[in-house]
């Protein structure tokens, strides 16, 4: 069996659902699982390894090939974390192989990235060839999926490199370039009445439904007319909507869930003072309330041409740039003061589903493509 597709199926098999999707104590949830296992994984492969707590149990594992003499630092970076509900079958734990595909929980987001990264990474730490200049860092992150804690900690203690690879499923594709996310939570008032007598009162939810026609039509076609090459326009999305008690009683409150996502140029707080002005200017009083304040989810692009990014593409096969809509801890690193990119085996389009799967052809070419890249540093 194939070394990446071993250590993949080990992975699966080891639940580790963010612990922010599931109730308190439930035995599927937390890293500390897959982090001891690629703890004792690396260490037997010769890496240098130890534990980067950030929560009480949960930490991120840092392995390390280390030259004697280093003029730079190349980290790869995915993420141990999945998604998960209570309700979720263990199945999903039970990696299931049909044709080219392997089945299970993480299969692609992100347990093939660690699978190719750390074989990618053990094939380096015992070939000759190895590089003399250049170390390279294995981190394998925890809390991605919520709030990225993980990487946010990493940096937050002073961690740079020359390049950070971040593990997602990107089909094979470098990429340099991704949307921010801001999450809103809009707040309209008015005041309670009874039913009967609607007109005593002022309808928080007829305000709010004002606001969202706005925010669904004007603004989503200005948004439109903006676009950055590798990503297009930035969007908005009203998620959800809550206002009212009960049909008797005019609602005094309403809150409706935005997710506003950014492009490169664009800053959260620019977007808020730009919402605010809308309303405004539409004759609508509405609060906007950043929900993300405390872990900001800025866009990020780097510079294609620079020599580390050009290397990687080059031992890809890719001769050109490329963007995602979604978030990743690509954004922390860039904003930490690491240039990021994106990369790993999988398709973004089979994460988080019901039967999650990645090819394992995807796998054993992302496991060479990274071979070929480490062994060639200097």
């Amino acid at each position: 069996m194939d070394p990446a597709e071993k250590l993949l199926r080990e992975l699966i098999a080891l639940p580790s659902v963010n612990p922010g999707f599931l109730p308190e104590g439930d035995a599927r949830g937390g890293e500390a699982r897959v982090a001891d296992f690629l703890l004792a994984t690396a260490a037997s492969g010769g890496l240098d390894v130890h534990l980067h707590p950030v929560f009480p149990g949960r930490s991120n594992v840092i392995a390390r090939l280390t030259p004697k003499n280093f003029r730079r630092r190349v980290v790869l970076a995915p993420h141990m974390d999945t998604v998960g509900h209570v309700a979720m079958p263990d199945s999903l734990f039970s990696p299931t192989k049909k044709g080219d595909r392997l089945f299970g929980r993480g299969a692609c987001d992100t347990k093939g990235s660690i699978a190719s990264m750390l074989t990618a990474l053990l094939n380096v730490a015992r070939s000759p060839a190895r590089p003399r200049e250049t170390e390279i860092i294995f981190a394998a992150l925890v809390d991605e999926e919520n709030n990225q804690h993980g990487s946010r900690g990493l940096v937050e203690c002073g961690f740079r490199a020359d390049l950070a690879i971040v593990g997602e499923p990107t089909r094979l594709k470098v990429i340099t370039a991704h949307k921010g996310d801001l999450w809103l939570t809009l707040r309209t008032r008015g005041k309670a009445a009874h039913g009967s007598q609607p007109e005593l009162g002022r309808n928080a939810v007829h305000a709010m439904a004002r606001v969202v026609g706005l925010l669904e039509t004007d603004y989503a076609k200005q948004l439109a007319k903006r676009g950055h090459p590798l990503l297009g326009p930035p969007t908005i999305n009203v998620g959800s909507i809550r206002g009212g008690t009960q049909p008797n009683i005019v609602p005094d409150v309403c809150e409706i869930s935005v997710d506003r996502r950014t492009i490169p140029g664009e800053s959260n707080a620019k977007v808020i003072r730009e919402l605010r002005s809308l309303l405004r200017a539409n004759g609508l009083a509405a609060e906007v309330i950043d929900d993300k304040s405390a872990a900001p989810c800025w866009p990020m692009e780097t510079n294609v041409k620079l020599p580390l990014v050009r290397t990687l593409m080059q031992a890809i096969g890719q001769h050109s740039a490329r963007g995602v809509r979604f978030f990743s801890d690509a954004s922390v690193f860039a904003h930490g003061g690491t240039p990021a990119v994106l990369f790993g085996p999988g398709d973004i389009a089979q994460a988080h589903t019901a039967d999650e799967w990645i090819s394992l052809r995807s796998l054993e070419r992302a496991t060479g493509g990274l071979t070929k890249f480490l062994q060639g540093l200097p």
